[in-house]
């Protein structure tokens, strides 16, 4: 009998429980860090790569955030500019299929010296999965 109600509070432990997930992905050289929280997702760079420290990008920069439906991801991507604050757009993706790939697609505004030139341009954002953190 004890061990029936031992069962019984784990399961609604574990029930109410918001699902967390903490991983390492790959995007363009760059290690990032995806947090999850029931469907919030979001991307922070967890190890730059090199060359990006030159616009500001520091370990904690959030690249994306969004949510998680299915096999889809919606939400906000962010471009850095060295001098310039982060410029948000609207991205959307799938998920592969054995969930160890996101790539979101979006189409931003092209700035030059933080003032937008009237143009636009197709981003794509690739995470690959490497490693739990």
């Amino acid at each position: 009998m004890i061990a029936k109600a031992l069962l019984a509070i784990v399961a609604l432990a574990c029930s109410s429980a918001v699902a967390l997930a903490d991983s390492c992905w790959d995007h363009n050289g760059s290690v990032m860090r995806l947090r999850a929280s029931g469907n919030a997702r979001a991307f922070y760079y967890e190890v730059p790569r090199t060359s990006l420290y030159s616009v500001g990008i520091q370990p904690g920069t959030l690249l994306f955030d969004g949510v998680k439906d299915g096999d889809w991801y919606s939400g906000t991507a962010r471009v850095f500019s060295a001098g310039c604050e982060p410029l948000e757009y609207a991205v959307e993706g799938p998920v592969r299929p054995d969930q160890l790939q996101v790539t979101v697609t979006g189409e931003r505004p092209v700035y030059s010296q933080c003032q937008f030139s009237g143009d636009y341009t197709t981003d794509v954002l690739t995470f690959t999965y490497l490693r739990n953190c």
